[in-house]
C-alpha cells in the first residue's frame, strides 16, 4: 500500500449508526466543498464501485442471520478492496477530496465489536489488504431509538442491520463511541439530535478550517 505522503488528495468519512444522518450529511458536506470550487467525489461503502456493489446487496439486504459475523468480515473486506482500487486511490492520487459514507470503522465496531469480540480479525486483515486510514471522520451521534425509528421508516429494503434490533443499534453506539474516544485526534463527534442545518453548519465549518490548518 502506498505511504500517505506520496498523495495529494484528503480522505473524508462519515460513520455513525444506521438512521443516524451521516449519509445527509455526507452529501451535505460534498455539495458545500464543491459550491468552493473544490472537486470531490462522493462515494459509500459498502459500495463505491462496480464489484462492490454487488457485494454490498449481499451485505444489507435479507434475513439478519443471513451471514456470521466472520463471512461479514470478509465479505467487507472484499467489497472495501474493490472500493479502494477503483475509486478511492486514483481520486486522492488525482488530488481530490473523498468523502465516503462509511469505511472500516463501521466494520470495527459492527463485525469487531456489536456482533462479535472479533476486532482482532478486524484489524489484521485491514492491515493486510487495506492499510488506508480517513484523515479525518465525522461521526454522527444520535440516540439508538430515534435513530432505528428513522432508519427502519425509511423502507429502502436494506434493513438487515436494522432488523437486528434496538439492542444491537445500542451496542453499536457504544462502540462508535468508544473508537471517538480512542482516536480524537481523527475523530470528530458531531451531536445529530438537532436540526440538520445546524449540523451541516458545524461540519462544514471544522472541514474549513481542518484544510486552512498550517502545514506540517
Amino acid at each position: 500500500m502506498r505511504e500517505r505522503a506520496q498523495r495529494q488528495g484528503i480522505f473524508v468519512s462519515f460513520e455513525g449508526i444506521d438512521g443516524s444522518g451521516k449519509s445527509t450529511q455526507a452529501r451535505a458536506l460534498a455539495e458545500c466543498l464543491r459550491t468552493e470550487g473544490r472537486d470531490v467525489v462522493l462515494t459509500r461503502e459498502p459500495g463505491g464501485a462496480a464489484g462492490a456493489e454487488e457485494i454490498r446487496r449481499l451485505l444489507v439486504e435479507g434475513n439478519p442471520e443471513r451471514w456470521s459475523a466472520e463471512t461479514e468480515i470478509l465479505l467487507f473486506n472484499a467489497a472495501r478492496r474493490d472500493h479502494l482500487e477503483k475509486t478511492i486511490l486514483p481520486a486522492l492520487d488525482a488530488g481530490k477530496i473523498v468523502i465516503t459514507d462509511r469505511f472500516a470503522d463501521s466494520t470495527r465496531v459492527y463485525q469487531g465489536a456489536a456482533r462479535a469480540s472479533l476486532r482482532p480479525l478486524v484489524d489484521k486483515l485491514h492491515a493486510l489488504v487495506i492499510g488506508l486510514e480517513p484523515d479525518l471522520t465525522f461521526l454522527i451521534d444520535m440516540e439508538p431509538a430515534a435513530a432505528l425509528a428513522r432508519g427502519l421508516a425509511r423502507k429502502s429494503g436494506e434493513d438487515r442491520f436494522e432488523d437486528l434490533g434496538l439492542g444491537f443499534q445500542q451496542a453499536l453506539r457504544a462502540g462508535f463511541l468508544e473508537l471517538a474516544q480512542a482516536n480524537p485526534a481523527r475523530i470528530c463527534q458531531i451531536d445529530g439530535a438537532r436540526p440538520m442545518a445546524d449540523i451541516s453548519a458545524q461540519i462544514a465549518q471544522i472541514m474549513r478550517a481542518w484544510l486552512d490548518r498550517p502545514a506540517p
